[in-house]
């Protein structure tokens, strides 16, 4: 390291890069844990921020901060939040199980970025990391409090505006196809026909319930672990400490965060976490049938199901000519595979809180915002690469329909399910049509299987 600093902590003397505002404890992480490329997800890196801005205001009217600290510690808050120094976030997930290395992290780029603002205002005060910082705080509830600002956001400011999104173009497709008679399909067969319009509507429906489920899940995440400090007792912190913050960063986020009622189930329990990722694997889940679907009624074109068009965003192939594949399917199903793994991840790790803290802090937020990033922007992709541009294949699908064997059941109601049986493996096997097997065994009349077999009053 040619270009370097000396910092200190207790354990010595650290060499730290000069261009660099962490600190020693930050440096000792990144040397000593090289695992992985996964970095520490700035939406946690930004709630961190929160609380600090937070808890330097409130220090600051229970007296225990000055206003020239305050205002210092929460100017570098803001530059945190509008991106200026997130190279300055450089920590790997695979830490220790606290977060504890990337709470100091944010301490150190915190104290040391405004101890140069206080110097070019000649100020003769200094700020400390742990002191100042992160007074009446610990890493054990700073972070799991910064988790649930963290995913509380990203689901409200980003996830679900994606799923209203793709929910309004699925919407409109619905209304759009909403005459459009088709053959359904169950078991992979033919079943009784329904429009495209009501197919789509399911579709439509599945993403309003998910909509509703995470924002019920999500619920749970407003409440905070911050005033429980080391295991839930809150020593070092004032008694009002805890809701005071939780009030100021209710105010600088916009949404109702509280005190969590119990600080030793906040510490050691990621119980709200694991209920949250449920509903987004639901959401994936239906994600993945959707996209499922789009493709299988985008196959073929020629010798597929082809009842569907999608657009052609990119060659299909690098060696079939006009192939038109359906990539944004599979980047949203992989999406899906993906959160799907995250859940496992998620419920293990949130199973192992011993004694009085969990020590899967770290991968349990990662794979968190990991999944509502994916799936956000996976919606987000194949909302605008395909959903808007999906359409009606007309005389595909009509084709399917007058082909159907399965429109054999209007006839039930009138001749009964064994003769209507009979008709249909009949024209099965003689490769005919439904009214020429009708006829053929004369249990209907041609006037009478024009009135009965309309497909438009079957759906």
């Amino acid at each position: 390291m040619e270009n370097y600093r000396v910092e200190k902590d207790t354990l010595g003397e650290v060499r730290v890069p000069m261009d660099k505002y962490w600190g020693a404890q930050t440096q000792r992480s990144k040397e000593n844990f090289k695992i992985g490329t996964e970095k520490m997800p700035l939406e946690l890196i930004y709630g961190l921020a929160f609380i600090k801005k937070a808890a330097a205001a409130v220090n600051f009217k229970l007296g225990k901060l000055s206003e020239a600290k305050m205002q210092a510690i929460q100017k570098i808050c803001d530059d945190i939040h509008h991106g200026n120094l997130d190279e300055h976030f450089p920590l790997v997930v695979w830490q220790t199980g606290s977060g504890t290395q990337t709470n100091m992290n944010v301490n150190e780029v915190i104290a040391n970025r405004a101890n140069h603002l206080l110097k070019e205002q000649s100020s003769a005060e200094k700020i400390h990391p742990n002191d100042d910082v992160n007074m009446s705080q610990s890493s054990n509830d700073t972070f799991p409090t910064a988790m649930h600002i963290a995913a509380y956001m990203k689901i409200t400011e980003t996830l679900i505006p994606a799923i209203q999104e793709i929910k309004h173009t699925l919407h409109e497709k619905e209304l759009a196809f909403s005459a459009i008679v088709k053959i359904g399909r169950t078991h992979l067969q033919d079943a009784t026909p329904l429009t495209l319009g009501q197919e789509i509507s399911g579709w439509r429906a599945m993403l309003e319930k998910n909509e509703r489920m995470i924002k019920e899940a999500s619920a749970y995440l407003l409440d905070l672990a911050i005033g429980g400090t080391a295991v839930g007792t809150g020593i070092n912190a004032d008694p009002q400490f805890g809701e005071k913050v939780a009030e100021q960063i209710s105010t600088l986020t916009g949404h109702a965060f509280r005190s969590s009622e119990n600080k030793f189930h906040a510490l050691t329990s990621h119980d709200e976490i694991v209920f949250v990722h449920g509903a987004l694997k639901a959401l994936a889940a239906d994600l993945m049938k959707i996209a499922n679907d789009v493709r299988w009624l985008a196959s073929g074109p020629r010798s597929g199901i082809g009842e569907l068009t999608i657009p052609a965003n990119e060659p299909g192939s690098s060696i079939m000519p006009g192939k038109v594949n359906p990539t944004q399917s599979e980047a949203l199903t992989m999406t899906a595979c993906q959160v799907f793994g995250n859940d496992a991840t998620i419920g293990f790790a949130a199973s192992q809180g011993n004694f009085e803290l969990n020590v899967f802090k770290p991968v349990i937020i990662y794979n968190l915002i990991q999944s509502i990033r994916l799936l956000a922007n996976g919606m987000q992709s194949f909302n605008k690469n395909c959903a808007v541009g999906l359409e009606a294949n007309m005389e595909i699908i009509k084709e399917h329909v007058d082909r159907s064997l399965m429109l054999v059941t209007a006839l039930n109601p009138h001749i009964g399910y064994e003769k209507a049986a009979e008709i249909a493996k009949l024209a099965f096997k003689e490769n005919s049509t439904l009214k020429e097997a009708a006829l053929k065994t004369g249990y209907v009349t041609d006037e009478q299987f024009t009135e009965w077999m309309k497909p438009e009053k079957m759906v």
